[in-house]
């Protein structure tokens, strides 16, 4: 099966009204494990890989292989390609001529990935690169509001991609207005959004609320949504790891948002837990093996629950075989004429759970 776009995916899940998990790989193990959790689920995958991975790590080309490889392997389980975190023009027109079916202009930080940016450097850098991936049929995802902590003003970070030290509070969350105009004068066709997943369900809910009720056409993403199972945390530490005690972001709370209007959620650390933390018990467990393929099996088998339980919980289960990929090039000329103006979506919002 051809990949899929990230709008025509979230355009199908809203009308449907689940949410489809985001998974960031760095090698194929990952992405096996979360393939074969995608096709017992008979659900959706978005797979993405972090600027640090693309520069760092794996490359361009052999992310690409890998996904195009899975994408012959689990024909029937349309997958979305997606950079994670461009913070430039060239980050996103490279993955563009890599053939990403989606990317993602973070316009929210410098280009050093670290620095915060003003609202007007976001919109000054995302509307170019939005027209230059529509021009392909490419999608795009904007971001708007800094990850971060309401309540100790601490910024967070995702990927290696994530502001220093203090914000200020204007930066946290998302303005609702400043999210309207924002998607009016980019044309994303996603919009990340800090909603304040740290300072209590009713004040997480209305926050979304908020912002979806200036933008019900636009596609919502939760970032830094991993939930950091406590299981996952004492697997890695009794096993020798020296994790130390943290909190990511409950599954409820995620399904909470879902049921207001998220449609993507990033998850990475969740994963990477799950597969350290099984190769240090089989390492410990079997101290004579010394084949690195029965470390990581082992790893890929804890991964793979983790993923089909999110599948599962976010409404995606179920949907992989009735999305039929539309090509690139139809994308862009419905991107040219007009069809996929999120303006238009206006008069066609989403339902409500």
């Amino acid at each position: 099966m051809p990949l899929v776009t990230l709008r025509q995916l979230l355009d199908y899940a809203a009308e449907q009204g689940f949410g489809v998990p985001a998974f960031n790989i760095a090698k194929m193990e990952q992405g096996l494990a979360i393939m074969n959790a995608a096709r017992a689920c008979d659900a959706p995958v978005i797979l993405q890989a972090s600027l640090n991975v693309r520069r760092t790590y794996a490359g361009d080309r052999m992310i690409v292989a890998i996904v195009n490889a899975l994408a012959a392997m689990y024909p029937d389980d349309p997958i979305c390609l997606h950079q994670d975190h461009g913070h430039d023009e060239q980050s996103c027109a490279s993955a563009i001529s890599a053939e990403s079916t989606s990317i993602m202009m973070d316009g929210s930080l410098m280009a050093d990935g670290k620095t915060s940016a003003s609202y007007a450097h976001d919109v000054d850098i995302t509307a170019p690169v939005a027209q230059i991936a529509h021009w392909t049929g490419t999608s795009i995802e904007g971001e708007l509001g800094v990850l971060g902590s309401l309540e100790t003003g601490e910024s967070g970070e995702e990927g290696g991609s994530g502001a220093t030290g203090k914000l200020q509070q204007e930066q946290l969350p998302t303005n609702p207005d400043q999210a309207a105009e924002f998607v009016a004068v980019t044309k994303v066709d996603a919009l990340a959004i800090a909603c304040g997943t740290s300072h209590g369900a009713h004040k997480f809910t209305r926050q979304i609320e908020a912002i979806r009720g200036r933008v019900p056409y636009i596609r919502l993403v939760m970032h830094g949504s991993s939930s950091v199972p406590q299981h996952l945390q004492d697997l890695i530490n009794a096993f020798g790891g020296e994790m130390p005690q943290t909190g990511g972001v409950p599954v409820e709370a995620i399904e909470r948002g879902i049921r207001h209007g998220v449609r993507k959620v990033n998850i990475d650390t969740d994963c990477r837990m799950a597969m350290s933390g099984a190769m240090r018990r089989f390492a410990r467990e079997n101290p004579a093996s010394f084949d690195p393929r029965d470390f990581i099996l082992s790893g890929m088998d804890e991964m793979d629950t983790l993923v089909r339980d999110r599948f599962e919980r976010y409404g995606a289960a179920g949907h992989g075989r009735k999305i039929k990929p539309v090509p690139l090039a139809d994308m862009a000329q419905r991107y040219a004429d007009g069809t996929l103006d999120p303006r238009r979506g206006a008069a066609c919002a989403e339902r409500s759970s």
